[in-house]
């Protein structure tokens, strides 16, 4: 696994966990920290989007 496939994958396990927390307590972590909507949660939510779609080839992948 390269370090990039490793952060991206960490980066959604962090907006996976966030979810969570938003639907079982309706407490956004994110916006807890940085603040609702700041720039740096808005780039947080950026790099976790893109970072789902760079884990997309992941599926395809045919590697074992």
């Amino acid at each position: 696994m390269k370090v990039i496939d490793k952060i991206a994958l960490a980066l959604i396990i962090i907006g996976a966990i966030n979810w969570g927390l938003i639907g079982i307590f309706n407490f956004n972590l994110v916006d807890t920290i940085f603040g609702t909507m700041s720039i740096i949660s808005r780039i947080i939510y950026i790099l976790v989007g893109i970072s789902g779609l760079w884990c997309i080839k992941e599926l395809f992948s045919t590697r074992d």
